[in-house]
């Protein structure tokens, strides 16, 4: 088992769900006690997420004024992607030339459930099998470069499918599983490939948003 959880990364996770699945509506501002009470935490752990949501791009901090969910459009969307293209490919490079052997079978793990998630249609749970590949990717690259500037690519993104995804949507699921296991096996070149493909799909879902 992982270490316990702080108040913090509850917080976080909980306001991160809440921004996902439009219980905070895109495009409205709240104030850090009205948060705190929709969620029944203290306000400390609820201002210390909101930091580290601002950091990742998930909420956008208007000092005196409130927090504003953010309305992520098409076009910010293929600009970030065109930057995370890149970016994403090196740290899965380098997560599988570095991974340990806890890590390699974290992965794995991972890569089975995101896909146990998507044939039972767990949104919830997903979006959390989600979040921990690509925190463990970001952790396997052990480059502390990479992960200041992976996070604030990958919160938007995963923000942008999830409101976007139609029940008809093709699922990304197995191509998220292809990187961790490829990550998982040593496979730099392996994993390259899957996260463009990965990328690419994200790509071809943003622009068939554009045409609807």
């Amino acid at each position: 088992m992982g270490p316990e959880k702080s108040l913090t990364d509850i917080a976080c996770e909980q306001l991160e769900r809440m921004i996902v699945f439009q219980e905070l509506k895109p495009g409205m501002m709240y104030s850090e006690k009205k948060l705190a009470e929709l969620m029944d935490v203290g306000r400390t752990p609820v201002r210390e997420a909101l930091q580290k949501l601002a950091w990742e791009q998930m909420v956008v901090i208007h000092p005196r004024r409130g927090i504003q969910i953010p309305v992520v459009s098409v076009e910010s969307q293929l600009k970030l992607l065109e930057v995370r293209r890149p970016l994403e490919a090196l740290c899965v490079k380098l997560a599988a030339q570095r991974a340990t052997l806890e890590q390699k079978a974290e992965m794995k793990n991972l890569a089975d459930g995101i896909m146990q998630c998507a044939k039972y249609h767990e949104d919830e749970h997903f979006m959390d099998h989600l979040r921990g590949c690509h925190e463990a990717l970001v952790e396997a690259a052990r480059n502390e470069y990479i992960s200041k500037v992976m996070r604030p690519l990958q919160g938007p993104s995963r923000l942008f499918w999830f409101r976007h995804r139609e029940s008809n949507t093709d699922h990304p699921a197995s191509l998220h599983a292809a990187i961790m296991n490829r990550v998982a096996a040593g496979d730099s070149e392996g994993a390259e490939d899957a996260s463009n493909t990965l990328i690419q799909y994200l790509s071809d879902f943003a622009v068939a948003r554009l045409r609807m």
